[in-house]
């Protein structure tokens, strides 16, 4: 009996094969960095007053500036009202007391507004998101995000069942995304861009899963991770110049999403997951996608290949053991914080202060710095370890915010570097997040717990926007808000050290080794004989303990890993449900 994983190792973990998939996969992170931060460059405050219709039907032969100083006031800066207008005269009124302004008293805009910039067609203008109406923007971004939560719960069982070839996520991006385009009410546009979301969090739990079972864990990590974000880096600021270059949000729209269109190719170059054909019994099916796969190397073995027969899907533990155990309930309640910080103040961060000098420059330079911040994420762990990177880029994210409050007004760029840094931090934190948090969970409970965080980061990004409003109560709310809940990441200090551990198989590993002090501390075994396993001649052992085995993130793999011998079957990639 040949397992997939043994297969894995000898044609190869990283080659010439996993190249081309890792590189096509990519490239839809582009468009789904369009989709989620679109709304920031396409929702512009303008300039606008009531559009007030008796003045402009009377036959006063007013100019545009008559009319307007009859029908709107005027604020502290001598501007005109931008959500006030004088209450309409009775139809008996004289001119003499119309142009007297006799009728002094406001009211709120009853109709429709006027922008005199004549700025291109944008959401704000033509659904007319101000005043009363303003708040829609940011609970639309809202349910854009409860969409990434629903898609993650919903694709994950559908792509067990029909595969993982992305087919489905990408024909969704293109048939709703061109749609967006032509919706004639804001609702039907909040509603579709919902559907949309569902699609890209579909994608990424596809995307990740299918890479993760083609590739060696030494390189899962390392290849998958670096590629996916900066791809999603270059996407961002592909959108920056594209929304500088096109203003109009239906153009832009139907550009940013008819893409997808030239990537149904993908049908027939992407391979299916070995190992999901194997768990469906689609043996020959798997052999003949391996044979494919086997130009890494020139041959590969026909007898392991003839070994190979169905696999079973990898046991996990229940949701409730979460939170049964005290080591493990402690973990978890930690790590839910963590990720609903993360996801918050990442998400604040690039919705809150984009804006500050030039929405279009500061939205490039925010792609920009994910690169090296996901990068240097892989450094900081290595030399520092989980805990503490994890604890100081929380930290240094609230910080930014904190210390943006008390910058003036009249130093934007003060305010834009700042939040720059705190972008960066907040990037890094995310990464180390996925690493530190599948080092930390179990085997048995690894991927159950892994969707349970994942759940708390939407969360997150589903409050975020809602948060943005409370600055019509206090204007520095929000941030300090933002500034104020990373303080949760100094729980880490009762995190454990994850760095060069082996990782724990089951719950009662967790429990004991919590238990126990610093390796360097713990009493010394006696030496024993390793024990005999089986393993095939010319055939690498792979370890199980997941591909979330993320320890190679930071290079510093175990020297030896507790799943040697007894379980060469990959885990799958329990973190894929969730998406930056």
């Amino acid at each position: 009996m040949a397992q997939f994983a043994q297969v894995l190792a000898e044609i190869g973990g990283f080659g010439r094969f996993q190249i081309q998939p890792l590189i096509l996969l990519s490239v839809p992170n582009l468009i789904a960095a369009l989709f989620t931060f679109a709304q920031v460059l396409v929702v512009l405050d303008k300039a606008h007053h009531c559009s007030v219709d008796w003045v402009k039907n009377h036959t006063l032969n007013l100019s545009a500036a008559e009319q307007l100083s009859l029908s709107v006031p005027l604020d502290a800066d001598g501007n005109p009202e931008s959500c006030l207008m004088f209450r309409p005269p009775p139809d008996s009124a004289s001119l003499e007391d119309i142009l007297s302004h006799f009728f002094s008293e406001t009211q709120p805009c009853d109709a429709d507004w006027d922008y005199p910039e004549n700025k291109p067609l944008s959401l704000l203008n033509e659904f007319d998101l101000v005043c009363d109406r303003k708040h829609l923007k940011e609970t639309s971004q809202s349910e854009f995000m409860a969409g990434l939560l629903v898609g993650s719960l919903i694709f994950g069982p559908i792509c067990d069942w029909i595969g993982h070839k992305v087919l489905v996520q990408l024909l969704l991006f293109a048939v709703i995304g061109l749609s967006t385009a032509f919706m004639p009410t804001f609702e039907l546009y909040t509603a579709l861009r919902f559907a949309v979301a569902t699609a890209v969090t579909g994608y990424a739990s596809s995307n990740v899963t299918l890479l993760t079972e083609w590739i060696g864990p030494s390189w899962r990590i390392q290849a998958v991770f670096p590629a996916r974000c900066a791809f999603s880096a270059a996407g961002q600021m592909v959108l920056a110049g594209l929304a500088y270059d096109i203003r109009n949000w239906r153009l832009f729209q139907i550009i940013g999403s008819a893409p997808v269109l030239l990537l149904f190719f993908y049908f027939w170059v992407l391979p299916e997951s070995a190992r999901w054909l194997l768990i469906w019994g689609r043996v020959e099916e798997a052999k003949q996608v391996i044979q494919k796969a086997a130009v890494n190397k020139q041959k590969l073995s026909p007898e392991l290949l003839s070994q190979l027969d169905p696999e079973k899907k990898d046991p996990s533990g229940n949701a409730l053991d979460l939170f049964w155990h005290p080591q493990l309930r402690k973990v978890t309640l930690i790590l839910f914080c963590i990720w609903f910080v993360d996801s918050l103040v990442y998400f604040g961060m690039g919705l809150k202060v984009g804006d500050c000098v030039d929405i279009y420059l500061t939205q490039l330079v925010f792609g920009a710095v994910e690169v090296p911040a996901r990068y240097s994420s892989i450094f900081m762990m290595q030399k520092l370890g989980r805990k503490w990177s994890q604890l100081g880029t929380l930290v240094l994210g609230g910080l930014m915010c904190i210390i943006i409050l008390f910058i003036p007004a009249d130093l934007p760029v003060v305010v834009t570097v700042l939040a720059i840094m705190g972008k960066f931090a907040t990037a890094a934190g995310f990464t180390i997040s996925y690493v530190y948090s599948a080092e930390l969970f179990p085997t048995i409970i690894r991927q159950t717990g892994m969707g349970l965080v994942a759940i708390f980061s939407r969360i997150g990004g589903i409050i975020t926007p809602l948060v943005i409003l409370l600055e019509e109560y206090y204007a520095a709310l929000p941030m300090i808000i933002y500034g104020s809940l990373p303080s949760a990441g100094l729980l880490c200090v009762l995190l454990p050290e994850t760095r060069g551990q082996s990782r724990k198989d089951t719950i009662e590993d967790l429990e004991q080794g919590s238990h126990e002090g610093p390796r360097s501390q713990r009493p010394q075994k006696k030496k024993q004989m390793p024990q005999k396993s089986f393993q095939p001649k010319g055939v690498t052992a792979v370890s199980s303990t997941s591909d979330c085995n993320q320890t190679s993130a930071a290079g510093d793999l175990p020297k030896y890993s507790p799943g040697y011998g007894r379980d060469l079957t990959p885990v799958r990639c329990p973190i894929s449900n969730t998406l930056r």
